[in-house]
């Protein structure tokens, strides 16, 4: 996915980007973008809770299923600043449902780009025909994640639960 907002730059993730980053931290990466060649630092924050995971997609890396997947990158800064997507490469379940994720760098967290970001994300997976309604999980112990979805007109529709984050709100919005 590629997007430009207000304060950021949404660029694809590739193969260079997760292998740079496993390999070392900082790192700067010059991407191809529609709008031109675009250098881009991935500080060590960078992609939060997901670093333990980016040795295995790494290795099923599938350029399509990731078309859902975007780096935040601050325009002003050139930084990576924090990792969204739809979950299972966008393709809705049999109900027309896509999941989606999103997480910041610390330092980011509180500045609305979060909602900038993932308001992107919705708007182009609901404009899709096949997909009837995008939804969201976030931890109880992480309100300001709910207040995004809140802020983009998400609706708690139920509760499940993770072992890694415990009890968790389930969130839709529906086109």
């Amino acid at each position: 996915m590629y997007a430009v907002t207000s304060r950021l730059i949404l660029v694809p993730l590739t193969r260079e980007v997760i292998a740079g980053r496993l390999a070392q931290a900082p790192f700067t990466v010059a991407l191809s973008t529609p709008d031109g060649p675009l250098t881009v630092t991935y500080p060590p924050a960078w992609p939060g809770d997901l670093l333990p995971l980016l040795s295995a997609r790494l290795a099923a890396f599938d350029p399509g299923r990731e078309r859902w997947s975007a780096t935040l990158v601050e325009r002003a800064t050139g930084t990576a600043i924090g990792q969204m997507g739809a979950k299972g490469g966008g393709v809705p379940d049999e109900a027309g449902d896509v999941e989606i994720g999103y997480g910041l760098n610390p330092d980011t967290w509180g500045q609305g780009y979060a909602t900038e970001a993932v308001g992107v994300l919705v708007t182009a997976l609901l404009a899709r025909p096949e997909v009837r309604r995008v939804t969201a999980q976030t931890a109880l112990s992480n309100p300001a994640s709910a207040r995004v979805l809140e802020k983009l007109g998400f609706l708690s529709v139920g509760t499940a639960w993770d072992e890694d984050d415990g009890d968790l709100t389930v969130w839709a919005r529906a086109k």
